[in-house]
């Protein structure tokens, strides 16, 4: 152990080879219990910072499987030194690595009684005159509560006075941000209504050091204030209370604040976020509905300085807050401020208000459509003016809004058809290519639900979109595909004179391989389908053999869209050729189950962010709300969303593989039956619904 230093400056070293053999050596070493003792000595001892912080989360890491062989004695003296070297550290990073090895030591070691005096040397710290030493006892309640959390609960009376000393301490911020980080920690451990109340007092100091923070420019640290909060809105015990307007009148300020970081104000307005959908009736109460609106509507008319594209902009996150508000909150204090700031702003001098006024009625109208419906004629007069504005991020706004309306407010909207569809056809022809895309999008929605009434446009609209398939953009392109669907689905067998130039240009497209241009494959595989579906079997029989083994050969691609959408390529032309498909089952419908036995990638998402954080430098009877229904989040729980999709579309194939193709179906009916049963229980209601819906089919398929 005497080259122990030697060696862990080696593994520190930016030498590849060097760290390599460094890191056998220190493997071997491992299995001998006194590296325990060696450890602990370099965290005393070594000279170099770095060497100290590396031997202090070695031993975290090693000390667990060591620890029973160690004599009582040498037991006695790790504990004993822990205390003294973390008492006496001036290195930040390795007093936190040191506490860890504290948390693990302690793991083993209080439950069994072997350590009562590590509580009593906290306490005592935590009221001593030396600043590292008040800070030293909060980053080691911080570290203790991830291992012994349970075992502090009784003490919480205690740990609520210090930690409130500590956020309030006057003399020291490093020492009001260690009991910031360690208020944080003890969040999951609170369950009874006395330490509920405990708890609550601790919010207050909590905001006033956040607010230190923000003004010492410490933003990184002030967050963790929000991360808190968010993790209070989280826990099953009713920890906000009364204290949420103060929380919310916070997060305003701090969402309001253009000179902060995009994401502490993005922090600032996910708090908002959880507490519109899981607070909804304490926010009505305390009567914050419209100051929230009021600045989330400012923040809507900023505009967007992202350094990032993968950045969430604070206006973006602010359309996020009045659509979950409008979702969840009664419409009755939603819909009239909105509005309110709509009229008010729609002709303002300044765009970017111009752009937010429209903005804002397209994204809550889902949540409030009813009353939407109700003013549909004033509102369409607003956003159908916005469409000739000349900014071209108010109209892009505008045609984003009437999207919106096309999918929300039906059937209503479809009236307004005769108004709606020429000022839709003016901005298709939009000199931003930004605004066309939203122009689509927006005619696409509208046409999905209109029938017969398109037909007096059928033609300068098909005009219009072949033009634009042909373009080279591939969103262009992409949002053209689905809006050319909708007018199919919609005209029908009126949709026959078109349908020979579209078929022509989406074979071009089915025969495209490379990786980005996958997504406008799977939506021309997609279109092949409706079109067939409303041209008819007669028209477009001849030309589905070649769609066919295009889609079949697209399967060797590996992109999950492209195998959804052309599962539901196969529905329709199951459809459409009933037993007429009956030769193609062999080859679609193991397909079909291959997507059906996917592996969905279903996670829990388990925090090790101790031995992240640690080598960052390169190694009851209280209620806080009134809702009857108080959801709460899964959070860490991840899935692959694009394999469900994929396994709903090919678990609706197999029931109209079934359906369509009758007796011809029963050799597949076994392994169809067993993948069936299995999804009829999935935890995901799509692909429950269609196992459910195709089991039914398969009793059809043997008549």
């Amino acid at each position: 152990m005497e080259q122990l230093e030697l060696l862990l400056l080696q593994f520190l070293m930016p030498d590849n080879e060097a760290r390599r053999n460094a890191e056998e050596q220190i493997k071997q070493l491992a299995k001998d219990p006194q590296l325990v003792p060696a450890l602990l000595h370099q965290i005393r001892a070594a000279r170099s910072p770095n060497v100290r912080q590396l031997a202090a989360v070695l031993l975290r890491k090693k000390i667990t499987g060591h620890w029973m062989k160690l004599t009582p004695q040498i037991r006695d003296s790790v504990k004993s030194s822990l205390l003294e070297g973390i008492a006496v550290e001036h290195s930040p990073l390795v007093r936190r690595a040191s506490a860890n090895v504290v948390s693990i030591v302690a793991k083993h070691a209080v439950p069994t009684g072997e350590w009562p005096e590590l509580l009593p040397f906290l306490f005592q710290c935590s009221q001593s005159a030396q600043e590292d030493l008040r800070e030293v006892a909060l980053i080691l309640f911080s570290s203790l509560t991830e291992t012994i959390g349970g075992i502090l609960r009784p003490h919480f009376a205690t740990l609520q006075s210090i930690f409130v000393s500590g956020l309030r301490d006057q003399q020291s911020s490093r020492v009001r941000i260690a009991a910031l980080k360690a208020v944080g920690a003890l969040v999951g451990y609170i369950q009874s209504e006395q330490e509920v109340l405990m708890f609550r007092e601790l919010i207050s100091p909590i905001l006033d050091v956040s607010r230190f923070c923000l003004d010492k420019g410490d933003e990184e640290v002030a967050i963790l204030a929000f991360e808190i909060f968010d993790e209070l809105v989280e826990s099953p015990a009713p920890l906000l209370g009364p204290a949420i307007p103060i929380i919310v009148q916070f997060a305003l300020e701090v969402c309001s604040n253009q000179s902060l970081e995009a994401n502490t104000r993005q922090q600032a307005i996910q708090i908002i976020s959880w507490l519109s959908k899981y607070k909804p009736k304490t926010l009505v109460k305390n009567k914050v509905v419209a100051p929230i609106l009021a600045v989330m509507c400012q923040i809507l008319a900023e505009p967007d300085y992202r350094r990032d594209e993968d950045d969430v902009s604070a206006d973006r996150a602010a359309a996020e807050v009045l659509d979950t508000m409008a979702m969840s909150l009664p419409k009755k204090h939603v819909f009239p401020p909105v509005l309110n700031f709509a009229i008010s702003n729609f002709q303002n001098a300044d765009y970017n208000y111009r752009e937010a006024a429209v903005m804002s009625l397209g994204v809550i109208s889902e949540g409030c459509f009813e009353i939407m419906k109700s003013k549909m004629s004033d509102i369409l007069n607003l956003v159908l003016e916005a469409l000739k504005d000349s900014e071209q991020a108010v109209r892009g706004a505008a045609s984003f809004a009437l999207g919106q309306f096309a999918e929300h407010l039906q059937p209503e909207i479809v009236e307004h058809y005769e108004r709606v569809l020429p000022c839709i056809f003016l901005v298709l022809s939009d000199s931003s290519a930004e605004v066309q895309e939203k122009a689509y999008y927006a005619l696409a929605a509208f046409c999905e639900n209109l029938g017969q009434e398109i037909l007096p446009y059928l033609a300068p609209l098909m005009e219009k979109l072949l033009d634009a398939l042909q373009s080279g953009r591939r969103d262009l392109q992409e949002t053209c595909m689905s809006a050319i669907g909708s007018a199919a689905a919609a005209s029908e067998l009126a949709f026959t004179p078109y349908a020979a130039k579209v078929l022509e240009l989406l074979r071009s497209f089915m025969a495209l391989k490379k990786d980005e241009d996958l997504p406008v494959r799977a939506r021309a595989t997609e279109l092949v389908g409706i079109i067939g579906m409303a041209v008819g079997r007669d028209y477009i029989q001849p030309a589905l053999p070649s769609f066919i083994e295009a889609t079949i050969e697209g399967f060797s691609l590996d992109f999950s869209e492209l195998r959804e959408y052309s599962h539901g390529f196969f529905s329709n032309v199951a459809e459409i050729l009933e037993e007429g498909l009956v030769q193609y089952l062999p080859r679609v419908v193991p397909l079909a189950l291959a997507s059906c036995n996917l592996d969905d990638g279903t996670a829990l998402d388990f925090d090790d962010s101790d031995s992240e954080g640690e080598m960052a430098n390169g190694f009851g009877g209280v209620s806080s709300d009134e809702d009857e229904k108080d959801d709460r989040r899964v959070r860490n729980f991840s899935v692959r969303t694009g394999v469900l999709d994929e396994k709903a579309a090919a678990t609706q194939a197999l029931g109209l593989f079934a359906l369509h193709t009758k007796s011809f179906f029963m050799p597949y009916l076994e392994d169809t039956l067993s993948v069936l049963k299995k999804h009829a229980g999935y935890f995901h209601e799509d692909v429950r619904l269609q196992a459910v819906i195709a089991l039914q089919r398969k009793c059809l398929c043997h008549t």
